[in-house]
């Protein structure tokens, strides 16, 4: 059985692993990128989310924000 592409991905960038995070991310076309970003955004804003989703989305929104933060 294969597994889900999307679970996949999802999987890679809510991992807390900095390095999975950023290899996830990195595969993405920019308006997927973009479309990760603002759902990540709305994990750490919305009800309804479990604590661990939201810390998981965080972690990765940090891991992210610190990787366009070195780029510059």
């Amino acid at each position: 059985m294969n597994a889900d592409p999307l679970e996949i991905l999802w999987d890679g960038l809510l991992s807390r692993d900095p390095e999975r995070i950023r290899a996830t991310y990195s595969g993405l076309d920019p308006e997927s990128q973009q479309v990760v970003i603002e759902h990540l955004v709305r994990m750490t804003k919305e009800d309804g989310w479990h604590p661990e989703q939201i810390q998981s989305a965080q972690t990765a929104l940090d891991t992210l924000n610190s990787e366009h933060s070195n780029a510059d």
